[in-house]
């Protein structure tokens, strides 16, 4: 099967079978956080300023920045969709590397930075709050039940980060002043926002990729250090 195939499908699979997960939608608010947090940093870097952030229920969100130049705004605008994507990759990093406890740390810290600084009303504080007590009891579980939830939050993220530039393309097709960052994006470049819709979910698609093949990388190394750990046992019995 092609590469690009066996993404899709996975990413087909994965989005029927996290559906099927009692709260699962919950968190798929993770991917929001992280992409508006891409915002507030490249703000920040690019000399800016971070007024405030809205997390919402519907799983959209708003950071109000100030920013000092046209560049700035452009890379403002490009951060979150860029940020949500590779952050996805960072993740099944983790899951590859067996560092699930580091990544709950990481999106952990990211959550308290967030309600600390820049999230202070509505449904993003209650979230945020809850999403911190979920993975701080996660981090001390029994570590099978870990593992299976820090899987489900790369997934949910890999999902996310793919389905919000497709949905992106959509609205700059049908409403392309309302289309969020590629409307920004369209009002300050001579490109359309369904250019940069485009580009987005290019690279959300290039990103999954990425993450899917370290996703099947890890059980394919699993698999087969099980296969050689049985077949030194046998070599054992028969030497006996």
């Amino acid at each position: 099967m092609p590469k690009w195939a066996k993404t899709v499908l996975y990413l087909l699979v994965a989005a029927v079978l996290t559906r099927m997960i009692p709260f699962s939608s919950l968190f798929r608010n993770l991917d929001t956080m992280i992409h508006e947090f891409g915002h507030a940093v490249m703000a920040l870097a690019t000399s800016g300023r971070v007024l405030q952030i809205d997390l919402n229920a519907d799983h959209s969100g708003v950071t109000y920045t100030m920013t000092n130049s046209t560049w700035s705004a452009i890379l403002v605008s490009l951060a979150g969709y860029l940020s949500a994507s590779l952050f996805a990759v960072l993740m099944f990093y983790g899951y590859y590397k067996k560092q699930q406890k580091q990544g709950l740390i990481l999106m952990t810290a990211v959550a308290l930075i967030m309600l600390i600084l820049y999230v202070h009303q509505g449904f993003g504080v209650i979230w945020l709050i809850g999403f911190i007590a979920v993975n701080a009891l996660m981090y001390f579980i029994w570590e099978p039940a870990r593992n299976f939830y820090y899987l489900l939050l790369c997934f949910l993220t890999l999902e996310e980060s793919v389905i919000s530039p497709l949905y992106l393309a959509w609205a700059s097709i049908t409403s392309p002043r309302f289309a969020g960052d590629a409307a920004n994006l369209a009002r300050e470049t001579f490109v359309p926002a369904i250019g940069w819709s485009i580009l987005f979910a290019a690279f959300a698609l290039l990103c999954a990729n990425w993450a899917i093949r370290l996703f099947v990388k890890t059980h394919e190394n699993r698999s087969a250090g099980r296969s050689s750990s049985g077949s030194g046992s046998r070599r054992s019995r028969m030497r006996a």
